[in-house]
């Protein structure tokens, strides 16, 4: 058996992907917060402008970003997102430098639930669609909610399982691995 590599840190996240992150988790926290608040109304209208800026904005640097934030670095398949499930909870978790899998299903489903809520809220706040709208737009927005508690608890798991600090890692940038890319 083969001594294990050693650990070092590895810049993954860059500033762009930081700071979307953070800003995108703020604004539809704020707009979850100003929801049912007609005198707020407006404020929630601009953090979901603001919501579909940030999405739209991490869409091009996942084609156009560094290395770790482009779209072919970390969305795979299902079979590879279950596989990495399983390895989770086994005895050898499967480790990644950048997204795993599972964070790359989660990436995509908060982006396009993210477009999805915007689009309703702005429809709904068209008067189109009528009484279904708002309906729609509460549903996805509870989506997204679900998701965001979904991938919040994914990353207490990794870095339990890992044992790094991924919190840590989307404030700073980096991490601690071994092996993968420099």
């Amino acid at each position: 058996m083969s001594a294990p590599l050693p650990l070092r840190r590895v810049f993954v996240w860059d500033v762009p992907v930081r700071l979307g992150h953070w800003l995108l988790a703020s604004a539809f926290i704020g707009a979850m917060l100003t929801a049912d608040s007609e005198w707020l109304r407006l404020t929630h209208v601009r953090l979901g402008l603001a919501v579909v800026a940030l999405v739209l904005f991490r869409v091009v640097w996942g084609f156009v970003g560094s290395p770790y934030a482009r779209f072919r670095e970390f969305i795979t398949g299902p079979a590879a997102v279950w596989r990495y499930m399983r390895a989770v909870f086994s005895s050898t978790p499967e480790h990644h430098i950048g997204h795993n899998p599972a964070g790359g299903a989660a990436i995509v489903g908060l982006l396009a639930l993210g477009l999805t809520t915007s689009l309703t809220g702005w429809l709904a706040y068209q008067d189109v669609g009528g009484e279904w709208m708002p309906e729609l737009h509460g549903a996805s927005a509870c989506a997204m909610l679900t998701l965001v508690g979904i991938h919040v608890a994914g990353v207490i798991l990794a870095s339990v399982r890992h044992r790094e600090n991924l919190v840590g890692a989307m404030v700073t940038g980096w991490k601690r691995a071994s092996g993968g890319r420099p």
